[in-house]
């Protein structure tokens, strides 16, 4: 249902819809495989904007309407090459796709069809991808004379290894699901019927445990993978130290010697 505390939808092409904890944000522009507009880029950073500081939303889901998650940017719109200092400030000032990767929620893509470009580079933002098994992916950027450069050649390395990475950015060519889910591109692969029950159900649960035990959690890993395992040990001990103080440790603990489930406050 609706959230009357989330902003008012502006763009016809960016829905959201809210499920307890969970808010679902869907890229609705069926008609173009949900290409990215200036106009989207826009309202998905307002509802990310929104949600950072929504400490109720525990799980952030994306979506795409159609046959397709997201075909990339929307190339129509470009108006010609920019000067180099614009685009390089352009990409340090950054977008919702910034918000994306600093949510404290957590955040999960559901995938299927066309799953290319710069909508790979967002599903490579978030947490956790699932995927229905129609799902291709590509970064086709170099055959058009660029790079995928919101995060394509930074993330997919990390995730699948630089040879795969290069693999995919230097051919253009098209992975599909089975192929994605073996190189650790996808973390999880269903039936396309089976996609939305999957995201839903996992993002339930996720939305049952600790708020705040998710947000550290979360946060050790990301921040851990940069860090020498001794400094990341550090961040863990230090993570799992402050959880302690809190009141949702005590009723998890408590829960569990009742035989019953937690009734978590986020405190």
């Amino acid at each position: 249902m609706p959230d009357p505390a989330a902003p008012t939808p502006i763009s016809p092409h960016v829905r959201w819809t809210r499920d307890d904890a969970v808010l679902t944000v869907t890229l609705a522009r069926p008609e173009a495989r949900n290409a990215l507009t200036r106009e989207m880029r826009e309202e998905l950073d307002r509802v990310l904007a929104w949600c950072e500081g929504e400490g109720s939303v525990r799980v952030v889901v994306l979506a795409g309407d159609g046959p397709a998650f997201c075909a990339g940017q929307d190339l129509k719109e470009s108006a010609g090459p920019a000067g180099p200092a614009e685009s390089v400030e352009a990409k340090l000032r950054g977008d919702f796709q910034t918000r994306l990767a600093s949510l404290p929620q957590v955040t999960i893509a559901a995938l299927h069809g066309a799953v290319v470009g710069r909508g790979l580079e967002i599903a490579l933002t978030c947490d956790i991808r699932v995927a229905g098994d129609d799902a291709t992916f590509a970064l086709p950027e170099v055959g058009l004379g660029m790079i995928p450069a919101s995060g394509g050649t930074q993330r997919l390395p990390r995730l699948v290894a630089p040879a795969r990475a290069l693999d995919i950015i230097l051919s253009g060519e098209r992975v599909d699901a089975s192929t994605a889910l073996s190189w650790g591109l996808v973390t999880r692969l269903v039936p396309l019927a089976e996609l939305a029950p999957t995201v839903r159900e996992l993002a339930r649960r996720i939305a049952t445990h600790a708020p705040i035990a998710l947000r550290y959690a979360k946060r050790a890993v990301l921040e851990g993978e940069h860090l020498a395992l001794s400094e990341g040990l550090h961040l863990e001990a230090t993570l799992a130290a402050l959880l302690r103080t809190t009141d949702d440790r005590a009723e998890g603990i408590r829960a569990f010697r009742e035989k019953r489930p937690p009734r978590f406050t986020g405190r």
